[in-house]
């Protein structure tokens, strides 16, 4: 396959994967099956046709408007398949070959991660075992970051974070993390290695800030209580450090 055609194969095959992370993202949570039974509207039941469930084409020539009852689909199934493949090809283009699989699915996981985070402020242990194992995995397959360097990745970011929860929680008498903030930021350095986690922490305090000032601008009252998914945040600020890392161009440290 010629070269430029591998960053618009994963362009197309994260369509394909965005839609089954869609479904996920929305299935998951209400504890039904992901892979049983035929997608159908959720508002009437119309059970959908293939030619229905096409990526974002079927979107668009639906107006994004269930053809039966007329009810809006969600937007976030559009939303999660555009950032699918803008992460397929992202990786592909970084990275051709098995390193950029390897990086779109580390994407992926990423991207699903935080939508569960934002939408249900939920890091399922399951899927963030999934994001660890297949970090140390891929050290089998690519010498950069080195297995010493994942290993002291993961422990690393779970013990900082955990450490600085326990911390709020003896000051302040509640919860200030969430229970999979500290496990996912160590799946991410099981990706990154440990010397990417203080960038991974800075990026993701960048958007939350901008996340913040957004809200303001919008006249939402933010305050010391306003939840912020640091999941979400550090999922958006550590894709773009691994494609720095595959790309050769100088990953900062």
């Amino acid at each position: 396959m010629p070269a430029y055609l591998v960053p618009i194969a994963g362009l197309l095959v994260g369509l394909i994967i965005g839609s089954f992370l869609a479904t996920l993202i929305l299935r998951w949570p209400e504890d039904r099956s992901v892979v049983g039974g035929r997608s159908s509207c959720d508002h009437c039941g119309h059970q959908l046709r293939a030619w229905e469930l096409v990526p974002v084409v079927s979107f668009i020539l639906q107006a994004g408007k269930c053809r039966r009852c007329g009810a809006e689909i969600a937007p976030d199934h559009l939303a999660i398949e555009l950032a699918a493949a803008l992460i397929g090809g992202l990786a592909l283009f970084a990275a051709p070959g098995l390193e950029g699989l390897a990086g779109a699915l580390f994407g992926w996981l990423l991207l699903t991660l935080a939508a569960l985070d934002v939408k249900h402020h939920w890091l399922p242990d399951r899927l963030t075992a999934v994001l660890a194992i297949s970090g140390m995995a891929a050290s089998l397959l690519f010498a950069d970051p080195s297995l010493q360097d994942r290993l002291i990745g993961g422990l690393a970011g779970f013990i900082s974070l955990a450490i600085i929860a326990a911390i709020y929680k003896s000051i302040r008498k509640r919860d200030g993390l969430g229970g999979g903030d500290p496990k996912m930021l160590g799946a991410i350095g099981c990706w990154l290695g440990w010397q990417a986690l203080p960038f991974v922490i800075l990026g993701a305090s960048a958007v939350g800030l901008l996340v913040a000032l957004s809200w303001r601008l919008r006249g939402t009252g933010v305050d010391k209580e306003t939840m912020l998914p640091l999941g979400s945040l550090m999922a958006i600020a550590a894709f773009p450090l691994w494609l720095f890392q595959a790309s050769g161009t100088g990953f900062p440290y």
